[in-house]
């Protein structure tokens, strides 16, 4: 088989607050519209013609007539609201239970045990912005030769630490080892390498982050494609989110980078599934609030979109989608629980409404559908109502 399925996850980009948003405090919560609100209306020529604004209201991306995808929405339905949970969903597993998130810090008992485990002491231990929490404890964690441990709204466990005080391997080791020692009842979802570099008031966290994810408690799409022989590649970080089980990754530094190595792949390979995620747009804007550096992420995204879909063959399929919120303009910097655009084109699709799905499975089953492999997961197929005769 020639057929070859994208998968493309622009981390964050939300369309609006999915029904259960009150139970998350994410009422109101809306990436795209707010963004677009507050900005004072986007243009986003490409992803109009596909007919985003015919799958959700944005300003300046008005609804058009003749759309050259299918689209329409998708709501969540695993518990929780991080990329973990979210990219699982998409490949065809829901998690019934939220992975635990930690408020007030994690218990100090835990905390000792790895400390004296990896054998430097965790500094800090508390929730917030990681580039702010670095400029709070940079200086202790260079007398300490420590390590700054903090955490967010997400089920997140973040070491962060200075390339010249903790060499960038052992703090991946660290990690490692955290990540085996955080089993259940403090199964968070990632363990995050944060390595940063610079001096006092001028910080950057570097392009070594690197996540350590769960395994996935049942099937994926990835796991059905890797029995079937199909190949899998993957772009970002979504490698790490399953924990590398039948996937490997090219790391990219940026959106650009990113787009660059989906490009090269739909140019050069020859079957098969790729699985990408674009970060920029949660982890440099919405986590930290930027509107404007969001609205000009997607800005950048459509500009480059036409170059994709040039590359694309006959076979092909391209999905286009995301994994949760990330709504800048709210007083908030983590996720929101959102429902999530999806956005399907190839030479033998369809344009066509393909209403709002109820869970974002329906995605992989519909992927593995075209695959030609059985699997469904939690998800229904719609791919029969996306093709020409």
């Amino acid at each position: 088989m020639t057929r070859r399925a994208i998968l493309l996850v622009l981390d964050g980009v939300g369309a609006g607050a999915a029904h259960d948003a009150e139970r998350y405090g994410d009422v109101g919560s809306d990436t795209l519209g707010n963004v677009a609100r507050a900005v004072g209306g986007l243009h986003l020529p490409a992803l109009a013609a596909l007919g985003l604004g015919n799958a959700t209201r944005i300003q300046g991306v008005p609804p058009v007539d003749a759309p050259q995808a299918a689209f329409g929405t998708m709501q969540p339905r695993s518990a929780g609201k991080d990329s973990t949970t979210g990219h699982w969903e998409l490949a065809g597993l829901e998690l019934a239970r939220a992975f635990p998130t930690y408020p007030r810090g994690f218990p100090t008992d835990l905390v000792d045990a790895i400390s004296a485990r990896i054998g430097r002491p965790l500094i800090g231990n508390v929730v917030g912005s990681g580039t702010a929490v670095i400029d709070t404890f940079a200086a202790m964690q260079r007398e300490t030769g420590g390590i700054i441990l903090y955490t967010s709204a997400d089920s997140v466990f973040q070491l962060a630490a200075h390339e010249g005080v903790v060499p960038l391997e052992e703090l991946y080791a660290v990690c490692a080892t955290a990540r085996a020692m955080l089993v259940a009842p403090h199964d968070v979802s990632r363990v995050i390498a944060r390595p940063y570099l610079g001096e006092p008031g001028h910080f950057v966290r570097t392009a070594n982050r690197r996540d350590y994810s769960l395994e996935a408690p049942g099937e994926t799409l990835v796991d059905a494609l890797a029995v079937a022989g199909i190949r899998r590649d993957g772009v970002g970080k979504v490698d790490d989110l399953f924990a590398g089980r039948h996937l490997s990754a090219r790391h990219t530094a940026s959106n650009a980078e990113g787009i660059a190595a989906i490009r090269q792949w739909l140019e050069t390979a020859p079957d098969g599934f790729l699985f990408a995620n674009l970060v920029d747009f949660d982890q440099l804007y919405g986590h930290r609030n930027d509107v404007i550096g969001f609205a000009g992420a997607l800005a950048e995204f459509d500009r480059a979109l036409p170059t994709l879909r040039a590359a694309l063959r006959e076979d092909d399929l391209l999905c286009i989608t995301a994994d949760h919120g990330n709504d800048p303009t709210t007083p908030s910097t983590d996720h929101a629980r959102e429902r999530v655009p999806v956005l399907i084109t190839g030479a033998r699709v369809r344009p066509a409404p393909v209403g709002e799905r109820e869970t974002f499975a329906d995605l992989g089953a519909t992927i593995a559908d075209w695959l030609g492999v059985s699997f469904r997961g939690s998800g229904r197929s719609f791919l029969p109502s996306l093709l020409t005769a």
